[in-house]
């Protein structure tokens, strides 16, 4: 049992309060992931500029690390922590280089993230504490979803916290299981592609990723995932330009969605939409099963 969310702003003047509204949403839904919480925001983009997410033990230097990176990459890059986190700006020619430096120099660190416009949190704790920990609330972006977690089938760590960013500006949240991921896993690998987890939605944001690159639009690879995934589940996947949603065709996993002129809005609960500006007026709906909903920024 987990709660997930996500908040898309088709009116930009709500990206200024994306990141209070996400964090109320997900603080709403504590009672159904008290373990730990996590989220993505797509945050505007830096001229020719990857964003690597980077994850550290308490008390990490991060401002060290950047003074090293200096000396081995060419071109201005920036560093900017939030808490266990932070935020590397590197100039796109030079992301391989700076992957291979950071493995190097700081082996301890994991990239959780990697993108244009995409920022990836998250930690053990509860949903609010979590938020705050990152300064959410204060965080502005076109759009962004977020998860709070029951361990149910693992250990609680902040590798067994959602999202699960695979790919460039990708990332999957996931209420639900997945009975055939062991196999899935296999023949992912076989293809080359690699895992950090054991958890079964990294299997099912790495399977995305792999038919991304397989040229599938996000929505028909979400249609592929309703033959090729066993189990039940509700995924929230985000990229670059917007966000999807899909649930199983049996739908035993809470959903609601709402729309209004301003946003699109998703949440397990409805109590986690119930504070959105302009509730009152907004088209209310469940989604219906093996039906996926999508909204971009290039429509």
């Amino acid at each position: 049992m987990c709660g997930i969310v996500g908040l898309f702003a088709k009116d930009a003047a709500l990206e200024a309060e994306l990141g209070a509204h996400l964090a109320a949403m997900l603080a709403s839904l504590s009672d159904r992931g008290p373990d730990s919480a996590g989220f993505a925001v797509y945050t505007a983009p830096h001229a020719d500029a990857v964003k690597l997410t980077l994850r550290g033990p308490n008390g990490y230097d991060f401002a060290a690390l950047a003074a090293a990176l200096r000396t081995r990459l060419a071109g201005p890059l920036s560093v900017q922590p939030r808490g266990t986190h932070a935020l590397l700006l590197v100039p796109r020619a030079e992301l391989p280089r700076a992957r291979d430096a950071v493995a190097a120099l700081a082996p301890e660190l994991v990239v959780v993230g990697v993108g244009h416009r995409m920022q990836l949190y998250k930690e053990v704790g509860a949903p609010a504490d979590v938020a705050r920990q990152f300064d959410l609330a204060h965080m502005q972006g076109s759009h962004g979803i977020g998860h709070t977690r029951m361990a149910t089938e693992s250990a609680v760590t902040t590798d067994g916290a959602h999202p699960y960013s695979t790919g460039p500006d990708q990332c999957l949240v996931h209420n639900g299981s997945l009975s055939n991921h062991n196999a899935l896993r296999r023949e992912l690998r076989r293809r080359g592609y690699d895992f950090a987890t054991d958890n079964d939605t990294e299997v099912a944001a790495v399977y995305l990723t792999a038919k991304l690159h397989d040229g599938l639009s996000l929505e028909a690879a979400l249609q592929g995932s309703l033959n090729d995934l066993d189990g039940f589940y509700t995924f929230v996947a985000g990229t670059e330009t917007g966000f999807a949603v899909l649930r199983d065709p049996i739908a035993c996993k809470p959903a609601v969605m709402a729309e209004t002129d301003r946003f699109v809005a998703f949440g397990t609960e409805y109590h986690a939409l119930a504070d959105l500006p302009g509730i009152e007026q907004a088209r209310v709906w469940e989604p219906e099963p093996a039906t996926v909903y999508q909204w971009d920024r290039r429509a």
